[in-house]
């Protein structure tokens, strides 16, 4: 998630709960491919050695930039570059990435062709290359399994279904009735792709379930792990545990990514902490008007000592 999912947020769920594979939030591959706006851009390809397996998210509607930028992901020492073809922005569909990729079916195949032969150009013609995989939807304004299947026909590593279409965003329940049709239609290629569902998993116990019902290969968990680190630990912490993290993350974020990022971006995260308590909402209003990490941290801690 843009702006979500980044190294301070990445950092606090390896420490809380780390799962089994992160994804960054993705990156355009145009910026990445110039060079210029590349070094504006390295920041959210940011990682460290506890954050492995990871895999590099990138968008884009250009082979040539998808190459340059999945290649450099690969010398950058990530697990798997990961194409985005389901982020319904208009301003990612404009440039035929994101949702707008469902739209153009064989560009999509030349973008996943270029960025195998990005990855391969860095890991040397004899070696192994690292996986390519794609995050996308079931269709635009309705289902549409060809799209799946051509998908699958790419022979890519993994592909991850968000089971809604772009239409309907998020305003319906995901369409977990469909994943074992995606299933079948994969043992069917012959393929080896992984297929991993996304959409409306609340919880571990809930993603087991669904994977046994489904017989998908893995869950990606989204908007559950918002202000939840400790989502993959099955850890329900109390409001005092939240808030202490929460602090932590800012001090975190401020640290690492305030050079770089408005502080206003780390206030996306204050909703998804504080909810569900007592004095919830008044305790957001004040943390919203904070400016820095040591405000944040002063705010919580009168809260804490109030309410001793």
């Amino acid at each position: 998630m843009a702006d979500v999912t980044d190294f301070a947020f990445r950092k606090i769920i390896s420490k809380y709960g780390k799962p089994d594979v992160f994804w960054t939030e993705f990156v355009s591959a145009d910026g990445l491919a110039h060079h210029e706006a590349r070094k504006k851009l390295l920041i959210d390809l940011k990682y460290e050695k506890g954050q492995h397996p990871i895999v590099a998210q990138i968008f884009g509607g250009k082979p040539e930039n998808i190459r340059s930028a999945a290649k450099l992901c690969a010398e950058l020492g990530f697990d798997g570059v990961d194409i985005n073809m389901g982020c319904p922005d208009r301003a990612v569909e404009k440039q035929g990435a994101g949702c707008g990729m469902i739209k153009s079916p064989e560009v999509a195949g030349e973008v996943i062709k270029a960025a195998k032969e990005g990855v391969q150009e860095a890991a040397g013609a004899n070696e192994k290359a690292i996986p390519i995989s794609v995050k996308t939807r079931l269709g635009y304004n309705k289902v549409e399994m060809d799209w799946i299947r051509l998908l699958l026909e790419q022979n890519i590593a993994v592909l991850t279904v968000h089971l809604r279409t772009r239409k309907e965003m998020s305003k319906v329940s995901a369409h977990w009735d469909l994943m074992k049709d995606i299933v079948a239609m994969r043992n069917a290629s012959g393929k080896n792709t992984l297929i991993i569902g996304n959409g409306d998993v609340e919880s571990l116990a809930d993603a087991k379930k669904k994977v046994k019902e489904t017989g998908c290969d893995g869950i990606m968990f989204g908007r559950a792990i918002f202000g939840n680190p400790w989502l993959f630990a099955g850890k329900n912490p109390n409001v005092k545990e939240r808030l202490k993290v929460l602090a932590e993350h800012t001090k975190l974020f401020e640290k690492e990514l305030g050079k770089y990022k408005n502080f206003s971006i780390m206030k996306k995260h204050f909703k998804a902490y504080v909810n569900g308590f007592d004095g919830a909402k008044e305790l957001r209003m004040k943390l919203m008007e904070a400016e820095n990490a040591n405000g944040v941290k002063k705010i919580i801690t009168d809260y804490l000592n109030c309410t001793n």
